[in-house]
């Protein structure tokens, strides 16, 4: 699978921004999605995940109620919906596919098969 992350930019605290992924390669439904970021000196870790079917979704608490994971299967597309943005948000952002689903409580950075390049994000006080 081959993964292509765009979308990111800089925004002010409060606004919103899109991120979108497209794939490429295999069967684009087969995969859970997932979402990640890494700021600067810390370590990557996992922000969204998505089912297959786009039917079960994962939030890690800190962006519980801002963000929303999306996928278009007909599009090979998965998309983040970042509303309410915090300077803290503020990373590299990079999208992974997997075929495990890790339940309700996500590793902070759980093994993934592919992985897209990056796209930045930089939220502004």
């Amino acid at each position: 699978v081959q993964l292509q992350a765009s979308g990111g930019g800089l925004v002010q605290a409060g606004d919103s921004l899109r991120l979108s992924c497209a794939a490429s390669g295999r069967t684009f439904s087969n995969y859970i999605m997932g979402w990640f970021r890494q700021a600067p000196g810390k370590e990557r870790e996992v922000v969204s995940a998505i089912s297959g079917s786009g039917g079960i979704t994962y939030y890690t608490d800190s962006v519980k109620g801002r963000f929303t994971i999306s996928r278009d299967n007909a599009k090979n597309t998965v998309y983040l919906q970042m509303d309410s943005t915090k300077p803290e948000d503020t990373a590299v952002y990079y999208c992974a596919a997997t075929r495990l689903w890790y339940g309700s409580n996500w590793p902070k950075t759980p093994r993934m098969d592919y992985w897209g390049k990056g796209t930045q994000v930089t939220v502004s006080s």
